[in-house]
């Protein structure tokens, strides 16, 4: 590319700009291509194999710095519809990749060669199946049609034309900011993509999603009711906050009151007016119960580690990766991958003791072994190892005072690979601390329980009871798809924040 721009710039000063601009615009003919997915001719500037490699290079971006929501269910539910649609697209040949993306945004975007990312809090407001394949089918029509590899071409094609006339890079960019080398260019396709291609590629994306969505057995009107709900939520942050945006700048009209989109996707839909659509959403409220609402712990934080929090009691502790855990009132016990187990019990003190005396009494007077007094956090505790006499085999025990209380931990330790084990259960134990008053907030996340709607069923009373802090009727009604007005029938299945 840059021995073809020292040719044209040569020929700007023996020719003149104008000549060299039509010169330019000739050798780049050459790049046109057939659009896989719409069979018409577009300009673009690299092979199929190049936009692979875009797509993984700028992927690596995304994880170095974006959170990924953490719910195995969740995430596999998602590739697996996304999968469903993307077989039936145009390019079925691409390995097509879905991440759900932990952030209370409602958006999405793809990046050449098949990755595709979801916003949780996009999520969040859908409510169906159909809804959510409309979504990821909008996005892999981007990635079969090549939106954003078009955009890239003329991006280059007009920066060319500034670099070889000195026609001014304000009119190119829209801004006084001089073009990056091409080489560069990958650093704007996430930001490209979350703000999108403009009205014409958003429609067509619409429309070949709406054809994946029929061949994938979805009823295409999803599509209009996932746009739907995303432009109802953008009505409200803008009347709420005097903020724009949302998802792909969306449509300047409703959705339903589009006629160019209705038009494409009633003519979709009369293809085969007898077809019958999936239209169980069973397995979209399973997998979307418990889903957060708002901002996420791990998210605003950026916490890596298994925090949990224990509210009622105002404690929070670290557990190993990927530990579970189960709680009730005044217990919470985490279970590792093996046999890992790590109990926390909350008991009220009776006498004016040591943490070690409380320790030994509660171990009915059994030995310790690696004793240890423990200071943390200002808190004040004993930690040791001690025989089951149960079992035989030996425990991480500790008793850590907080309050009017002592937490006892109890963890027993395997035959085989004991001193590993040990060592994380006492790292655990010295995590515990009493929860922070900025992290309130955050300890006590919203998430979706559904319920089914009775004759009284009322947005207004749900609002009442709500933990929603700023507009919670309004805030449930989107969630929902009643906003701003009206009721659902009873029998049907109602989202409520908890």
């Amino acid at each position: 590319m840059n021995r073809l721009l020292d040719y044209i710039r040569d020929i700007a000063a023996r020719c003149g700009p104008l000549f060299a601009l039509c010169l330019a615009a000739l050798l780049l003919l050459d790049a046109c291509a057939v659009n896989p997915a719409t069979g018409s001719p577009n300009l673009v500037l690299m092979s199929g194999d190049r936009e692979k490699e875009i797509g993984a290079e700028e992927h690596e971006k995304i994880v170095q710095s974006s959170v990924f929501y953490e719910d195995e269910a969740l995430n596999e539910y998602v590739t697996e519809i996304g999968n469903r649609v993307a077989r039936v697209g145009d390019r079925p040949d691409l390995d097509y990749q879905f991440f759900i993306i932990d952030s209370p945004e409602i958006n999405a975007f793809a990046l050449p060669g098949g990755y595709v990312y979801v916003n949780r809090g996009l999520i969040t407001f859908l409510n169906s199946e159909a809804e959510l394949a409309g979504v990821l089918a909008h996005e892999v029509a981007h990635i079969t049609a090549r939106h954003a590899v078009q955009q890239h071409a003329r991006t280059t094609v007009a920066r060319t034309a500034a670099q070889v006339g000195g026609l001014a890079t304000a009119v190119v960019t829209g801004s006084g900011y001089v073009g990056s080398q091409i080489s560069q260019v990958a650093s704007i396709w996430a930001q490209t993509g979350l703000s999108g291609f403009g009205r014409e590629h958003e429609l067509e994306a619409d429309e070949l999603g709406a054809e994946y969505l029929r061949d994938a057995g979805y009823d295409p009107i999803g599509m209009i009711d996932a746009l739907s709900v995303l432009k109802n939520h953008q009505d409200f942050t803008r009347l709420t906050t005097n903020r724009g945006g949302g998802y792909h700048g969306l449509f300047a009209t409703h959705p339903r009151s589009d006629q160019r989109l209705q038009q494409i996707i009633a003519q979709v839909r009369s293809f085969d007016p007898q077809a019958s659509y999936h239209d169980d959403d069973s397995r979209f409220r399973e997998v979307t119960e418990g889903l957060i609402v708002g901002e996420s712990r791990l998210a605003k934080t950026n916490e890596t580690r298994n925090r949990y929090y224990q509210t009622l009691l105002g404690y929070t502790v670290v557990f190993p990766d990927n530990w579970l855990v189960s709680e009730t009132t005044t217990t919470a016990t985490a279970t590792g991958p093996g046999e890992g187990e790590l109990k926390v019990e909350a008991l009220r003190l009776q006498n004016n003791i040591f943490p070690e005396d409380f320790l030994i009494g509660r171990m009915h007077g059994a030995e310790l072994e690696q004793s240890e007094a423990l200071e943390q956090f200002r808190l004040r505790g004993h930690t040791g190892i001690v025989r089951n006499p149960q079992t035989g085999g030996k425990e991480r025990v500790a008793a850590i005072y907080f309050g009017p209380r002592a937490y006892l931990f109890r963890g027993e330790l395997p035959a085989a690979g004991a001193e590993e084990a040990d060592a994380l259960l006492l790292e655990s134990i010295k995590s515990f601390r009493p929860i922070e008053r900025g992290e309130m907030a955050l300890a006590q996340e919203l998430r979706i329980r559904y319920i089914v709607a009775d004759e009284n069923f009322d947005f207004a009373v749900a609002a009442r009871d709500s933990k929603i802090s700023e507009y919670p009727e309004e805030t449930l009604r989107l969630l929902n798809g009643y906003y701003p007005i009206g009721s659902p029938e009873p029998g049907e299945w109602i989202k409520l924040v908890e």
